[in-house]
């Protein structure tokens, strides 16, 4: 059997080695087109701010590695121009001496994975407009910074890479602006949890500016560029580009492979195209979110390395099937970690799907032992069923691991139900004794069941102007004299009880503290009082950050969707 496979890095470096494995008598080829196999993308932005320190640390294979571990025939510098699928070869160009030859195969694999998406704006082929896919960029910023010394930088995309960049570039000592067109920053996160990390990006000196397209890129009389939005104008000396990326299928295309309407290739779940012969992995594929059951396109490396494993046990007779994605990230950005898995609300709305989400503030850990921190989590979920749809978390610890379970928990179809009896791991100085994973479980039962019914911030405009409800804030009065809602009675919690008589209960009462743990307790109270109560989940403190991010970004104001 003589398999060809068509790009390294995660997806086509994970098949061959599996290829391997399973068979030492096949005969592997692997193309690449770029001088490197196998190298650690997710680590570039570490390397161009200083945390990785060896660039040789990036390469994870040489051609000269992979032969002699795995005998595997790797031609670095050699592009695959054409497939002749009736012919069963490929057409390859030798990047050294431009020279063109044929190589037949067997089966094929294609894994050349995403390219950056570049903007249609006038001025943007630049010297110093840059994009960071792989090593070659890299050392273009690299030189750049060494030949230059730029004082600034822009990045243009708020994504997890745009954030890692913005952190790293500003760690080299430049003065950093992200410019992001959509609402928020990291687009798997909802705008209400993406607004803590607004905050944080603001604290550490790093101009953010939302809302905003570049719609040309030109000089300045002084020698700097200028990004020009309708809105300003952004002085800079260089420009990171970091919009996201789409799937490099071009050869799939030129060869009447099936393709989705984003161009990425349509495989089944062992990861055949529509060619029989021919298998897919990585960025350039589409799969199914196992959430909403839906075709996505989910360019991560950890998909792609299974979905490499996948095909390669195909070819070899193994029927490995790929269940599907449901696009786990996480980002470090200077101390602060945010991490999302499964659908925000965009993608629930769009899939039609019943849902709700409870917002919690949980410790990383025991609060008497030192150190902890507070998670914010928000988690969505089907009203019915209490089926866990996803998550968005932002914190300082602890974070990565709740996520992971949560992850889990949505893979395997986990209800609310199923997080409340989930036994983890406590010890002071890790969890509490009830998880923050757990408690995210008791909040959502308490909805489902009716224990409790739950208002959200973007009621309250609503709420605050109808006469025939009560706003009740369960805050002491000096929380509630730093803000509070509009037309709201302040009763503290504790005196709840004995002034149950200054509350009319021919009216609904919406009631809010500052995270939405007393609230519960005085709609507890409440409820068995007679009065019909909702409690404000996330609390006063959500409200209160989502309403000042929306009156620092105009753009919000004109009906921009969250």
């Amino acid at each position: 059997m003589k398999t060809v496979i068509i790009g390294g890095v995660a997806g086509g470096a994970s098949a061959a080695a599996r290829l391997r494995r399973l068979d030492e008598s096949a005969e592997i080829i692997l193309l690449e087109k770029g001088p490197y196999i196998s190298f650690a993308n997710c680590g570039l932005p570490y390397y161009l701010g200083g945390e990785i320190k060896e660039r040789e640390e990036l390469l994870l294979q040489t051609p000269e590695s992979f032969y002699n571990r795995f005998k595997i025939d790797v031609r670095v510098l050699s592009e695959a121009v054409k497939i002749d699928r009736q012919r069963k070869v490929v057409h390859i160009k030798n990047l050294k001496d431009n020279t063109e030859y044929e190589e037949s195969y067997d089966k094929l694999i294609l894994s050349p994975g995403a390219k950056p998406i570049i903007p249609n704006i006038k001025g943007i082929n630049r010297k110093n407009v840059f994009t960071l896919r792989n090593i070659p960029d890299t050392d273009k910023i690299t030189e750049y910074i060494a030949e230059y010394s730029p004082r600034s930088a822009a990045v243009i995309g708020g994504g997890y890479i745009g954030l890692e960049m913005a952190e790293n570039l500003y760690l080299r000592g430049l003065e950093v602006t992200v410019l992001e067109k959509a609402s928020h920053v990291i687009g798997s996160l909802d705008f209400d949890t993406a607004v803590e990390v607004h905050n944080y990006i603001r604290s550490k000196g790093i101009n953010l500016i939302l809302g905003e397209a570049a719609e040309e890129i030109t000089d300045s009389p002084d020698g700097k560029t200028i990004i020009k939005t309708a809105n300003r104008e952004i002085k800079t000396d260089m420009i990171i580009l970091s919009i996201g990326v789409t799937p490099d299928t071009a050869l799939a295309e030129d060869c009447g492979l099936e393709l989705a309407p984003n161009n990425a290739v349509i495989t089944n779940e062992h990861m055949q195209t529509s060619d029989k012969d021919i298998y897919a992995v990585g960025d350039c594929v589409m799969v199914k979110n196992l959430v909403t059951g839906e075709p996505a396109h989910i360019p991560l490396a950890g998909p792609a390395n299974k979905q490499g494993r996948i095909a390669a046990d195909n070819i070899c007779g193994i029927k490995s099937v790929y269940k599907g994605s449901i696009g786990s990230a996480i980002l470090k950005f200077f101390d602060l970690t945010v991490a999302a898995c499964g659908i925000n609300e965009r993608a629930a709305k769009a899939s039609g799907l019943d849902y709700d989400k409870v917002f919690l503030y949980a410790l990383s850990h025991a609060g008497y032992y030192p150190g902890a921190r507070n998670i914010s989590m928000k988690v969505l979920f089907e009203n019915k069923s209490g089926r866990i749809l996803g998550a968005q978390l932002v914190g300082f610890k602890g974070v990565d691991k709740r996520c992971d379970v949560l992850s889990a928990a949505i893979r395997h179809g986990f209800t609310a139900y199923d997080l409340e009896e989930l036994e983890l791991c406590y010890a002071p100085p890790f969890s509490s004794a009830k998880d923050p994973v757990n408690m995210a479980g008791f909040v959502i039962t308490n909805i489902i069941e009716g224990i409790v019914k739950q208002y959200h911030w973007h009621d309250i405009d609503r709420l605050s102007k109808d006469e025939n409800v009560t706003l009740l804030d369960v805050r002491t009065e000096r929380e509630a004299a730093r803000g509070c809602l509009e037309r709201s009675i302040n009763i503290p919690l504790d005196s709840l009880r004995d002034r149950l008589n200054e509350l009319d209960k021919s009216k609904p009462v919406y009631v809010v503290c500052q995270s939405g743990l007393r609230s519960y307790i005085a709609c507890r109270l409440l409820s068995q009082n007679g009065f019909d109560c909702y409690n404000l989940a996330g609390g006063y403190r959500l409200y209160e950050s989502v309403t000042k991010e929306k009156e620092k970004t105009p753009s919000l104001q004109n009906g921009t969707e969250l």
